[in-house]
């Protein structure tokens, strides 16, 4: 097993963090990610309609600047460098962001990510909000989720998480992408699409949206972010789905609560509370007198069912 390019020199002088960034940096960054998955290299040059010289030589340019190796080679098959891995992720997010930037469809908006897209009768507008906003929401059980997620360390079997979790989605990650594996019987999507639909939907890969992959990449780093930050984070939604898979898009808003979590055998969980809003917080949005908005019902969780609302 060899390593790509030879970076000892590299590294140990220097020079290359003097130099500026190079003018095709996005393309060399390109390379880079479609070569990490598909691990081949003829398949990375089909996939990016380039050459086997071009994908090399941005491969080789990064690793200069870099000062160390991305890839190894064991009989023409491609593995990544732990720093490879290391460097993957940002990859990915550089990529996408100045994908979606170009096609203007992220911003920010008081520092918070702002997505929105259009595609045929499809849209799909996300803000995220201020964590604090929750304590003045009137959703009692916003609040008392954020609560007992704290209270319980993200334990998602423990007692004091127990009251809330009927209302939750959970998630866990594979290596299709994130997978929910389980539907709380209160949930809205199981408000939405029926217990018969939402319990079919189990161990299926979150579906990719319409506006491509990498808009996809930036909804989903939501829980990419939760799970690494081991944090909560707030959303307003505002897109089309159908209130039954055959029926047509029907604009929908919401908001979504997302935690991180743990199952009991330690391993990484993501948590969604998806609820109606009263007030969409989405800059340059109006779907006031928007015909045909579903109609989304308030779960039914009174102060009673509250363990930390103060009374």
């Amino acid at each position: 097993m060899t390593n790509v390019t030879d970076t000892d020199t590299a590294q140990d002088s220097g020079t290359a963090q003097d130099q500026p960034p190079p003018a095709l940096l996005f393309e060399m960054i390109r390379s880079f990610v479609t070569l990490a998955s598909t691990l081949n290299l003829s398949h990375a040059v089909k996939d990016l309609n380039s050459t086997r010289q071009t994908v090399r030589r941005h491969i080789a340019s990064l690793e200069t600047a870099m000062g160390g190796p991305l890839f190894t080679v064991d009989d023409r098959r491609y593995h990544l460098t732990e720093m490879g891995e290391s460097v993957l992720p940002d990859a990915k997010d550089i990529l996408a962001r100045g994908i979606t930037w170009l096609r203007g469809q992220t911003s920010t908006f008081g520092h918070l990510q702002k997505l929105r897209a259009h595609v045929g009768d499809w849209d799909f507008y996300q803000q995220q909000q201020p964590l604090g906003s929750i304590w003045k929401d009137p959703s009692l059980l916003l609040r008392e989720t954020l609560r007992a997620w704290a209270i319980s360390s993200g334990e998602i079997e423990a007692d004091t998480f127990r009251h809330v979790r009927p209302y939750l989605i959970i998630y866990r990650r594979s290596e299709v992408g994130w997978i929910c594996v389980e539907f709380g019987e209160k949930s809205v999507y199981v408000n939405w699409f029926g217990l018969d639909f939402a319990r079919s939907s189990i161990g299926r890969p979150i579906s990719q949206m319409p506006a491509g992959e990498e808009f996809s990449y930036l909804i989903y780093q939501a829980f990419d972010e939760a799970e690494a930050k081991q944090m909560a984070r707030l959303d307003h939604v505002f897109t089309r789905m159908p209130r039954r898979p055959s029926e047509k898009l029907s604009p929908v808003a919401y908001q979504r609560l997302i935690l991180n979590g743990f199952f009991p055998d330690g391993s990484p969980a993501v948590m969604s509370l998806v609820q109606p809003v009263g007030q969409l917080n989405i800059a340059g949005l109006d779907i006031s007198g928007m015909e045909g908005l579903l109609p989304m019902e308030m779960p039914d969780f009174t102060p009673e069912m509250a363990l930390f609302e103060h009374k």
